[in-house]
């Protein structure tokens, strides 16, 4: 049976601690960065939101935050798939989701998104907090 440990304070590290002693040789430990949280989610959306009214791209044309938002993670090299539209006339991402993101890689993708949107004029209508 696993049990997952957020480390919040120091006795629920040594609750931990001790279930790693008592383990069996054998089992496995995984410490892993927590993923984003939704406060980081809601300012990646603000923000995404705010450059896609505001930029229009290099072919003249303007995207939805969706595809911003893949555009951004790409440029990150957060890597994604892709295959063939159902009629075979185009190809399609598959992946990118923030969801999976750690919380500095997600801090990672809010940087570049304003520092995107500083280089083409966006105005961001909600700041981003310190806590995302």
């Amino acid at each position: 049976m696993s049990k997952p440990f957020t480390l919040i304070s120091a006795k629920v590290r040594d609750h931990a601690i001790a279930a790693i002693r008592c383990a069996p040789i054998g089992w496995q430990v995984l410490i892993q960065e927590p993923k984003r949280g939704v406060d980081q989610n809601a300012v990646l959306w603000g923000l995404l939101d705010d450059f896609a009214k505001q930029v229009t791209h290099v072919n003249g044309q303007k995207y939805p935050k969706e595809a911003w938002k893949m555009a951004m993670m790409h440029q990150l090299g957060i890597e994604a798939g892709f295959m063939p539209s159902l009629d075979g006339s185009e190809i399609v991402p598959l992946g990118y989701r923030s969801s999976q993101l750690t919380r500095s890689q997600m801090r990672d993708l809010l940087t570049l998104v304003e520092a995107e949107g500083a280089a083409r004029g966006v105005v961001f209508t909600e700041r981003r907090r310190e806590a995302a």
